[in-house]
């Protein structure tokens, strides 16, 4: 892969990368290391795609799991720190995007790994089963019960 092609690739999917690491993590240090441990893992592979969508499934497979390997490290356990959302320097274009995000940073790992994947990166609840490594009805399970917990926290008349 050349130079160009890496960059041209970086510039594609960077920020869906980092925003999926950073929707897990909650901490923009350890979202932009999972994001250059990803593209490493890109670069230095040599894994072949038919199209542009299995390999941004690819990179969002990848970074999933380098965050699942992280909140299982030792150092993670003892030396856990995290930024407040105010210090993330994220834009909102209304108030209640803001109370969503903020009310969906609150939720579980495994409950904002979903969310972000289905409703921020649109994938289907197939491909979102696929990148996870769960089955189908226990990304549905988890779409449902995320969805409850947003209803309480934000209140029953936001629709989801």
């Amino acid at each position: 892969m050349s130079d160009c092609e890496m960059a041209e690739l970086y510039d594609r999917y960077s920020s869906s990368v980092y925003r999926l690491a950073f929707s897990y993590c909650k901490n923009t240090a350890d979202a932009e290391d999972i994001t250059q441990e990803t593209f490493f893992k890109r670069f230095t592979s040599n894994v072949r795609f038919n199209d542009e969508k299995s390999e941004k499934a690819w990179l969002m497979t990848v970074a999933a799991n380098k965050c699942r390997d992280m909140f299982r490290s030792l150092a993670y356990k003892y030396f856990y720190y995290s930024v407040p959302l105010e210090e993330a320097n994220l834009t909102y274009e209304t108030p209640d995007e803001s109370a969503v995000y903020h009310a969906v940073m609150e939720l579980a790992p495994k409950y904002r790994l979903v969310i972000h994947l289905y409703y921020y990166e649109g994938y289907s609840v197939a491909e979102t089963a696929k990148i996870i490594g769960k089955s189908e009805t226990a990304v549905q399970t988890r779409l449902y019960r995320a969805r409850k917990l947003l209803k309480k926290s934000l209140g029953e008349d936001v629709s989801l």
